[in-house]
């Protein structure tokens, strides 16, 4: 099957966006994995205080208490998680990259599981930034939903 060139364009656009959330997770992880033997609790502390942020406010107060039961293995499970997301990131972007079918089913079925999460947390409360990443999710879900149904009659697997 031979896609448009506008079709190969959108396809690699979600293929790069795939790929950047693969290394945000990877870079994320990485800095996790720094912090073995640290007192990880201090380092938040540290974090939020240099952010200018409220450590009695919500978020920074879960963020502190959450550090404060992060043992090392924990830390390694998590960057170890964090790792394989980041892999399931890059093989998305690759096979998408290179029009296989298998990758749009994968980034449809990967962006369909957020999405209920997604719609739930934007029910609670609409921010902007909840309605751009349902908003970006939901174009993603349907655009590969339309090139599983344009591909489908043309049968093009891998």
């Amino acid at each position: 099957m031979v896609l448009s060139d506008k079709m190969r364009r959108i396809l690699r656009a979600v293929a790069l966006f795939e790929a950047c959330k693969g290394f945000l997770v990877l870079f994320a992880g990485a800095a996790l994995f720094s912090l073995l033997h640290q007192n990880v609790q201090i380092v938040a502390e540290q974090l939020v205080g240099h952010l200018h942020l409220n450590p009695a406010k919500n978020i920074p107060k879960i963020f502190i208490e959450a550090s404060s039961n992060l043992t090392d293995g924990r830390i390694r499970l998590l960057a170890l998680f964090a790792l394989l997301y980041a892999f399931m990131r890059f093989v998305e972007s690759y096979g998408l990259w290179f029009a296989k079918r298998w990758a749009e089913w994968f980034a449809l079925l990967s962006g369909a599981v957020y999405l209920p999460f997604e719609l739930y947390e934007l029910a609670k409360g609409v921010t902007w930034l909840k309605i751009v990443f349902v908003s970006i999710n939901l174009v993603i879900v349907l655009y590969m939903v339309i090139m599983l149904k344009r591909n489908g009659k043309h049968h093009r697997i891998l």
